[in-house]
């Protein structure tokens, strides 16, 4: 047999020697005597040239004991290079012949080992060299070798699927080594599944790798799908069984990350949602039910199948079997599964505290496995769930009670490997398509009577690993997340349907069920982390439910039941309980039932009170809050009783924020607060989030409290951190447009609250900010603060503080960073529409010149916030006084122009305020700029730019406002409209856009802009203004045609404006355009045209009663319409075109095609 003799004779000298990387002083004395027994092995095994003696095969055989031998997960190796490790396995694979089968034994554990404990993905050399070793020794070798081969293999291949190209067609062709051994037929278990855990590995990419390539993606995914569908093999354990379907769920789930879902033959998205429904109840006590084998879209679940009759029982059903038994209450058990000792898992065997209550009313029990679903439906409901109680131990000996507990463990494995593949599913597959699998997983109903629906929400209850529990939470979260429009739906406020329920109906039930069975959940868990799970899930649900569709009250025993967890022992229950209460104050604000809840008043002693302290904390309270005489309690906040107190939402929240802290937390909160004596981190952080959706969504509630919010945001400015600082800002700019909303509504309030809340918030701490080039987005949120300042009460601050602010908001747009450049140009687009600022010539020449700079900058955003800005100032400049006008530099208005036509080129989110600065600026022109040469060529390049953007491809949004500003240009009388030589390209582009654009809103601007011109020679020559009659009345004719269903709503609105638009030609006009308006309708247009204006006209208060029909009309030639023949009631509410119109109708003019 030939030896692997290829290349062994390459080490050298200059080959790199194993030296450990540089450690400090008081980490070497642990680890120098690892490193230098490494270092020994690492330099003997490079000293070694391949022979056929005996001697090296026993050094080699010597050596690899010693490295095997040694533990690198200790952190003792930290410092080995993976290049050294690459080396010194390349080096050995030359030394070890195919012949030699115990050393390529060893090697391969060696392999699997090193690369595996030190976390090393081998280069693609190594790769290459070991990859080949190992598949020639597959081919060679006896078969007793292969799992070691092949798990070797699996750990080169790690991540490096797209890397081994070059033996792909090896390992996944037509008869490849891995789809023979793979493949459900193999009858060695170990060999399949090592098979199965290098196609895993195959199928796993680190980030910045390309995934592994087609067809070979989709032989592994074949095996996997093949290997998930086949039963257990009679003579296999079942502990074997379960790494087997683990590694094919978990190469599913690589699979599955490899991108976007595709909808092929060989890739069915029902069979692999049946099989992981499946698998995510595989081995939990009492569930004995067949699952479908193919799930199908449809807005009703499908059912499970009792089996008639029972299957042989394996061990582990057997021993469930016994389980079912006597039981007793159990304590801390005497002994733990040796596996799951480090794991949380060790809640399986039963070693959890009961603690909380609730009682399911669905008709099924929370409590014991003699309650599964295939219990009788009249068992009496249990308060605990099945994962809070378990069987005695004296029931098992201990081999035997040792063995189910690893079991359990390895079942429970499976099932988490089988939610983490669904969750990959959710992320890969449209939401809208796996929504059509929504009755497959969420319930809809408690299911009374009978076995309830196998769902997401039976392993969150009933699972008794609280790993699984927590996974369970994080696929429905991620099936949450986004499905606002989906359960829009959702609807039961009216009456009830006795013939049918319709899907709103089930989808509202299934939203109903989903409160309820989370609920539950809170009140039964005990896990800290599963706990924190749940509060998450609760805030995707409450984000996303219509609540305004449904019948009040899902709300109420939610909101009382998370209260006490904000007190909770740790800290990321808390956080997460505080996430949930920014979800409930934030969703549909403001909601009446949210309102009320934070109307009542809050209680000193909320927390001792029974029913407000959470479940796992009623024996043992061990947090009471004893706030100091004075200062706010919790949660509540307000004065017992006094429902006329603040919000004790609001003093809840400031409370986390500013006071100290009394007692210590768990240990998830070292290092996590900002000082020794306040709250953690996060917890304040979040404590902020609440208030600033809280001020957003219900203002009028907190607006009591509005200066000690001041107060609050002003500390936080002052504070060292910045992501409190951050926070400090949001708060102030929610505060500020709660301030702007309320008093918009009512302009006579008092503004000296407000000019007093600003005064303080303008102090130094929030000028610090905005001068605090250290964190840019810090300066950012600062400038938005400052443009969401109520106008009014801007100009009632002292001089020196609006000049201040101004100040600095000019010089930010000067910043290097991007980020504060855009905000400060905002915020200047803000100040520039204040009633005290719009006509101070000075302030506006200043801001112009910092936005045209601006509108050059690089970055995207900041040119679409100059292009916005630029837009508002344009808006004032046309309602400005005639001395403003005479004040303005010509100069800057020139820039100004050419800025604004240059932008109008730019990407879309700046063309689309860029086209409406322009529409302003050429309606501001007075005669003499239009008198003077240099403004010629720059009004020509304008108009062909508003032009060219109504004839373009454009967004929408930007045809719209293109089609605005040349309306706008239109209303300018000093402007040449009608002998321009633009003129005619103009009224083209609007025509063409009101009979073509397929968005109904567009059309309706187009048809805006043509009814802008008041006196007939703007329309052009005779020609031109048919052409524009002619267009608008093709636009009527055609206004009911649409090729997407969602513009009908605008369809009236857009007949309306056609019809305006047609009775102003017609105001206008001149007896000689009758002909040519005459001539451009067909006998078929005309009734259509007479029936839409007569109708537009009905509804505007005009009653037209024809003397004669179409067909007199038609045989009476060129007669004009009897004098009597219309009569127009309610005159007094005609507009200039309509009264216009009616008179020409009375006339004697020839218009036959009314």
């Amino acid at each position: 047999m030939a030896r692997n003799t290829e290349g062994a004779e390459s080490a050298s000298a200059d080959t790199p020697r194993f030296v450990p990387l540089p450690k400090a002083q008081h980490e070497l004395d642990g680890s120098a005597q690892a490193q230098d027994q490494i270092s020994r092995c690492c330099n003997k095994l490079r000293s070694l040239r391949a022979s056929d003696s005996a001697t090296l095969k026993t050094e080699l055989n010597s050596l690899f004991d010693q490295l095997i031998s040694e533990n690198y997960n200790s952190g003792n190796h930290d410092n080995i290079h993976p290049e050294v490790v690459c080396e010194m396995l390349m080096h050995a694979s030359r030394l070890v012949p195919l012949s030699q089968e115990h050393l390529i034994i060893k090697l391969s554990q060696l392999i699997h080992q090193l690369l595996n404990q030190l976390q090393v993905i081998v280069d693609e050399h190594a790769l290459d060299v070991l990859v080949s070793y190992c598949t020639r020794a597959l081919r060679t070798c006896s078969s007793w070798t292969h799992p070691e081969v092949l798990l070797a293999l699996s750990s080169l291949v790690y991540g490096n699927g797209s890397r081994c190209h070059r033996h792909l067609p090896e390992l996944l062709g037509l008869s490849g080594i891995l789809v023979n051994y793979g493949d459900p037929s193999q009858p060695d278990i170990e060999l399949r599944r090592s098979a199965v855990h290098c196609l895993a590995n195959l199928c796993l990419s680190v980030p910045g790798q390309p995934y592994l390539e087609e067809p070979y993606k989709g032989v592994c995914y074949g095996i996997l799908l093949r290997t998930l569908q086949s039963p257990k093999p009679p003579d296999v354990e079942d502990i074997v069984f379960c790494t087997l379907l683990q590694s094919a769920l978990k190469g599913t789930q690589y699979f599955l990350n490899g991108g976007k879902w595709k909808a092929v033959s060989t890739q069915d998205l029902g069979t692999l949602l049946a099989l992981l429904k499946r698998f995510m109840f595989y081995g939990l006590p009492g569930i004995s039910v067949e699952m479908p084998q193919v799930l199908y879209p449809a807005p009703l679940p499908q059912y499970e199948t009792i089996p008639a009759a029972k299957p042989e029982l394996s061990q582990d059903s057997a021993a469930q079997k016994k389980t079912n038994k006597k039981r007793k209450s159990r304590g801390k058990g005497k002994k733990a599964g040796a596996e799951g000792k480090n794991d949380d898992d060790d809640h399986i065997s039963g070693h959890l505290k009961t603690g909380g209550s609730g009682v399911d009313q669905s008709g099924w029990s929370l409590g014991s496995q003699s309650a599964s679903v295939t219990s009788p439906s009249g068992v009496t409901p249990q308060l605990y769930p099945s994962w809070k109680k378990g069987s005695s131990d004296s029931e098992f000996s201990d081999p035997e009670g040792g063995m189910q507990t690893k079991l359990r463990l390895y079942q429970a494995r499976v099932r988490q490997s089988a939610l983490q593949c669904f969750l990959a599913v959710v992320k890969c597959v449209e939401k809208r398509i796996l929504y059509g699998y929504w009755s497959s997983f969420v319930p809809d109903a408690p299911g009374i009577g009978g076995p309830p629906p196998l769902t997401l929400l039976t392993i969150a209850l009933k699972d008794p690993s609280p790993k699984v529990r927590a996974g369970s939470l994080q696929v429905l979260s991620a099936l949450l997340e986004g499905s606002r429009q989906f359960l829009s739906t959702a609807e039961d406020t009216s009456a009830p349907r006795q013939a049918f329920t319709p899907f709103s109906a089930t989808l509202a039930a299934s939203v109903r069920e989903l409160h309820r069975c989370l609920l539950l959940a809170l009140v039964a868990e005990s896990s800290c982390q599963t706990l924190t799970q749940v509060l998450k899930c609760l805030a995707h649900l409450v984000s996303n439910v219509p609540y305004n569709r449904l019948r009040p009250g899902l709300l109420s025993p939610l909101w009382k039941q998370i209260r006490p967890y904000v007190r909770h022992r740790d800290v990321n229950v808390r956080v997460s309980s505080l996430t949930l209460f920014g979800a409930l104050v934030s969703t549909q604000a403001p909601l009446p039932e949210i309102q009320l809840l934070l109307q009542q008043p809050g209680s000193t002693s909320a927390l001792s009170t029974p029913g407000i302290s959470t479940p796992q904390e009623l024996s043992h309270n061990w947090r009471l809050p004893t706030r100091r005489d004075g200062e706010a309690s919790s949660p509540g906040g307000g004065v017992e009783g006094d429902p006329e107190g603040p919000c004790w939402m609001l003093q809840l929240c400031v409370s986390l924020v500013t006071q100290p802290r009394e007692e210590p937390y768990s240990d998830s909160d070292a290092g996590g607060s900002s000082g020794a004596s306040l709250e953690p981190l996060p917890i304040r952080l979040e404590a902020l989030q609440v208030l600033a959706h809280l001020v957003k969504g219900y203002f009028s509630l907190v607006q009591t409290s509005l200066l000690e919010l001041g107060q609050l945001s002003t500390r936080c400015l002052k504070e060292q951190e910045p992501s409190v600082q951050l926070h400090g800002t949001k708060l102030l700019e929610e505060l500020g447009t709660g301030i702007i909303q309320q008093y918009r509504a009512d302009v006579k309030k008092q503004m000296v609250y407000v000019v007093e809340f600003w005064s303080e918030v303008l102090a130094a701490p929030m000028i610090s900010a905005l001068q605090n080039e250290q964190h840019p987005t810090l300066q950012t949120s600062a400038c938005d603060t400052l443009s969401s300042i109520l106008p009014q009460a801007f100009s009632q601050l002292p001089v020196s503080t609006q000049v201040l602010c101004i100040t600095i908001l000019l010089g930010l747009t000067y910043s290097e960073n991007a980020l504060v450049k855009a905000a400060a140009v905002r915020a200047l687009g803000v100040y520039i529409l204040f009633p005290c600022l719009r006509e101070d010539v000075m302030f506006v020449a200043d801001t112009a010149n910092a936005i045209l700079t601006a509108l050059d900058d690089r970055s995207p955003n900041v040119r679409a916030k100059a292009a916005w800005s630029l837009g508002n100032l344009t808006d004032t400049l046309i309602s400005v006084g005639l001395e403003f006008q005479e004040e303005f530099s010509d100069m800057l208005l020139l820039n100004m122009l050419r800025s604004a036509t240059k932008a109008s080129g730019d990407k879309d989110r700046v063309k689309s305020n860029a086209v409406r600065a322009l529409g302003n600026l050429v309606h501001f022109l007075q005669p003499v700029h239009l008198g003077k040469p240099v403004f010629e060529q720059p009004l020509q390049e304008a108009m062909r730019a508003l032009i060219d953007t109504v004839r373009g491809e454009a967004t929408m949004k930007v045809r719209w406002n293109a089609c605005y500003a040349l309306g706008n240009a239109f209303r300018n009388h000093n402007l040449p409209l009608g002998s321009a030589d633009w003129s005619k390209e103009a009224y083209s582009a609007l025509s063409y856009v009101v009979t073509s654009c397929k968005n109904f809103k567009v059309r309706i601007k187009s048809a805006a802009a043509l009814s802008v011109p008041s006196t007939r020679d703007r329309y052009g020559d005779a020609q031109q203004f048919a052409q524009v009659w002619q267009a608008l009345a093709q636009a009527l004719e055609h206004s009911e045609e649409m090729e997407d269903f969602l513009e009908y709503r605008y369809c009236a609105s857009l007949r309306s404006q056609l019809c305006h638009a047609l009775l102003h030609l017609l105001s206008v006009c001149q007896p000689n355009d009758l002909p040519a308006l005459r001539s451009s309708l067909s006998d078929q247009s005309r009734p259509v045209l007479q029936g839409f204006l007569v109708h537009y006209l009905s509804n505007k208060g005009v009653t037209l009663v024809a003397g004669v029909d179409g067909a007199a009309g038609d045989e009476a030639g060129d007669h004009a319409v009897p004098e009597d023949g219309l009569r127009a009631e309610n005159t007094d509410v005609f507009t200039r075109d309509e009264a216009i119109w009616h008179d020409c109708l009375r006339s004697k003019l020839p218009f036959r095609f009314y």
